[in-house]
């Protein structure tokens, strides 16, 4: 009797501990971990709800950048960090669904290692061509590619890259062989499309300032549904290429075992930044759809990621040697 009554006491104190922490996050410093360098969307979009959060909860969010190995050394750091919530993660289609099956070994468990707070945004991919290739809409760049196998270039700012996989996607899908080329980074891909010495690539933050210049062609959008940006160029789903779907995606994660009542408060305060207008305009400038999903969601739309990626990554045999 005595031992049910110390095990029933000590998790009353557990839970009751646990309720305070909750009710007083935060009550210190909180590191939003972003795994690439500075400058990129995911900084920016991590530097966004860090100062919303920071003005309404009296505590400072600071954004501290740790890149490398394609963001799994700032995803290692949040994974093996104290689940308190006082270090979370903007991660990324490629930290949290796509590197597991790039990487012959990994740091982290991408499915076990992180608790979802919620999706932030959705990048948008445009298909682009140079002017002077002979396409100007999905049928016709189809048409070409199938009559000229392996003429067809297109720029990635890397092996794994976003724009590498929404590439593999539409070879895989359309049946036509285009020649991958990758770069260091997306911007150097995208001014060699501007010059002519590739053909097309996949972006829309890079991008937009050439195609309102023309010195860019849009095709279509690479995304589920149209970009707000661009609303007349339409998606290669609905060009000719049914059941694509292709984006880049960001959302915050904290460590498993972080309580759900002070993931629950990060979640609010994400969604609260997200709805504020002048960020919405900002971000849709940038080529970004605001989301400010629950956790459930962002759960369930990793999952989905990480199947559908794992076999796009499989089939086209890519893989990143350590």
């Amino acid at each position: 009797m005595k031992k049910l009554i110390t095990v029933f006491l000590l998790a009353t104190f557990s839970m009751a501990t646990t309720a305070q922490d909750a009710g007083n996050y935060p009550a210190g410093p909180v590191r939003i971990i972003v795994p690439f360098q500075a400058g990129g969307l995911t900084d920016i979009l991590a530097r966004s709800i860090a100062q919303h959060a920071t003005q309404r909860l009296g505590q400072q969010f600071v954004v501290e950048n740790k890149a490398g190995a394609s963001g799994n050394i700032g995803a290692e750091f949040v994974a093996k960090s104290k689940p308190d919530g006082y270090t979370i993660l903007m991660g990324s289609i490629g930290t949290n669904a796509v590197n597991v099956h790039l990487f012959q070994r990994m740091p982290y468990d991408t499915l076990k290692d992180f608790a979802p707070v919620g999706l932030v945004a959705s990048g948008t991919l445009m298909l682009v061509a140079n002017p002077s290739v002979p396409v100007t809409d999905m049928k016709t760049l189809l048409d070409y590619a199938r009559a000229n196998p392996g003429k067809l270039s297109y720029a990635s700012g890397g092996a794994g890259a976003s724009q590498h996989l929404a590439g593999e996607l539409l070879k895989n899908m359309a049946k036509v062989n285009i020649l991958h080329v990758p770069y260091k980074g997306v911007a150097q891909g995208v001014t060699d499309v501007v010059a002519g010495q590739v053909d097309m690539t996949f972006d829309l933050a890079t991008v937009a300032p050439h195609i309102r210049a023309g010195k860019l062609r849009p095709i279509a959008v690479a995304n589920g549904k149209r970009s707000s940006a661009f609303p007349d160029v339409p998606t290669i789903a609905e060009a000719g290429v049914p059941g694509y779907e292709a984006s880049a995606w960001y959302g915050l994660f904290a460590p498993v075992g972080t309580p759900p009542a002070v993931i629950a408060k990060i979640n609010a305060e994400m969604v609260d930044a997200l709805n504020d207008p002048e960020l919405r305009k900002r971000l849709q400038t940038l080529g970004a759809e605001p989301a400010g999903s629950t956790p459930e969601e962002l759960a369930k739309m990793v999952r989905s990621e990480y199947e559908k990626w794992g076999r796009v990554v499989r089939e086209a045999g890519i893989r990143i040697e350590q």
